[in-house]
């Protein structure tokens, strides 16, 4: 099976490229399940057909899913919700407030993991698509079983033992299967520990982002790239949507089209050297199979999207006694002389008049730039706490 993930700012288009991704895959001929986990849903609309929490068929070989927290959590984890449910209630909150609750944080994102546990156990799929929340939403998916795992043990002030005993004894006199619920729970944990490795697996999943060529679009890709890297995500390719073609009289399009042009180098020098596929603005609103399919033709052309279009790890983090070492791949720098600054989080690397931005994980902010060499591919930078 594989696993292809959408990612990238609100509003780029990850919708329409990663509708536009199943299609084609679908009419290669592979068994095809395109899902949103986005809570804001705009898959039907982009399909401009009617979809549900279950997977509906599109056309042969194509399904597609919108996922909902609560029929997930109805359908999957009744006893759980039950539990979550019953325990907020003896806090004193609110029924309806309760109720609200009793979704996990990170439960939305959690519902994609265990349906595709479900489907990748069940063989049920060739090549699932998925249509994330934007970055931020999309990034919580890498630690979220720890987080929710912090999140139940705060929530649940009582020892495990004690709910399982006294759970069972209320089940028997009220019919709340707190005992059961906490079950479910133990096997949701372990089974988003399961579904994580295949998402690290890079010869199943691969991340690609979305971004169009403007200023804070390309940033917030940036640094979901580095996230992705520090965490072991395989990101393959990145897809440019909404790229304006050249006019011959660009109007009140001038000034943009002469930014575009700039951003779309900036594009090709932070990304290289993963592949970069441009897709051009379609100049009107994009739903529907016959124009997603246009779309995928401008991304792919004849080709397959299901192929791994890149895997390396170009940077790496070294923890020292000091602090951390960071070896960024960059084989262009050999015979070149260059100057490296740092900015907050962010790595300046300069060459003659030209830079090149690498994004630092948060903690980076508070620690000082050391020693750096160079050693062809490897530049190995020193970061030395403060």
């Amino acid at each position: 099976m594989r696993i292809i993930l959408f990612t990238g700012k609100g509003g780029v288009g990850k919708t329409t490229i990663a509708a536009a991704t199943a299609l084609r895959c679908a009419r290669l001929g592979y068994r095809t399940l395109v899902i949103s986990t986005d809570p804001a849903h705009s898959l039907a609309d982009a399909l401009d057909l009617p979809l549900g929490p279950e997977p509906v068929e599109i056309e042969p070989n194509l399904f597609g899913q919108e996922l909902d927290v609560y029929y997930s959590m109805k359908k999957h984890w009744s006893n759980m919700h039950q539990l979550m449910l019953t325990v907020f209630r003896w806090q004193g909150v609110r029924d309806v407030v309760a109720e609200e609750m009793s979704a996990l944080p990170g439960m939305e994102e959690a519902s994609a993991f265990l349906w595709i546990e479900e489907y990748a156990r069940e063989e049920l799929f060739d090549i699932i698509i998925i249509d994330s929340a934007p970055t931020g939403e999309t990034l919580t998916l890498l630690a979220l079983p720890q987080v929710t795992k912090w999140w139940v043990t705060k929530a649940l002030p009582f020892q495990k033992f004690a709910i399982k005993g006294f759970g069972a004894a209320i089940r028997k006199t009220t019919g709340v299967p707190l005992d059961k619920g906490y079950e479910e729970l133990e096997a949701l944990f372990s089974k988003l520990e399961e579904i994580q490795k295949i998402f690290a697996d890079p010869a199943v999943t691969s991340i690609r982002l979305v971004a169009n060529p403007e200023r804070m679009v390309i940033q917030e890709a940036k640094r979901a790239y580095t996230y992705l890297q520090l965490y072991g995500y395989n990101v393959d390719a990145v897809i440019v949507n909404r790229v304006i073609p050249p006019m011959e009289n660009p109007g009140i399009f001038s000034r943009y089209l002469e930014s575009q042009v700039g951003y779309l180098e900036e594009i090709e020098e932070s990304f290289s050297p993963l592949p970069i596929f441009k897709v051009e603005h379609a100049g009107r609103e994009v739903f529907g199979l016959e124009l997603l399919d246009q779309i995928a033709t401008a991304m792919y052309g004849d080709g397959d999207p299901s192929v791994i279009y890149h895997e390396e790890q170009p940077v790496e983090y070294l923890s020292t006694d000091k602090g951390y070492t960071v070896r960024l791949k960059l084989p262009f720098l050999e015979d070149q002389a260059f100057k490296l600054n740092k900015f907050g989080d962010e790595l300046v690397l300069e060459l003659g008049t030209r830079r090149k931005h690498v994004f630092l994980p948060r903690f980076a902010h508070f620690m000082v730039l050391g020693s750096y060499q160079y050693s062809d591919p490897w530049l190995e930078v020193e970061l030395i706490r403060e």
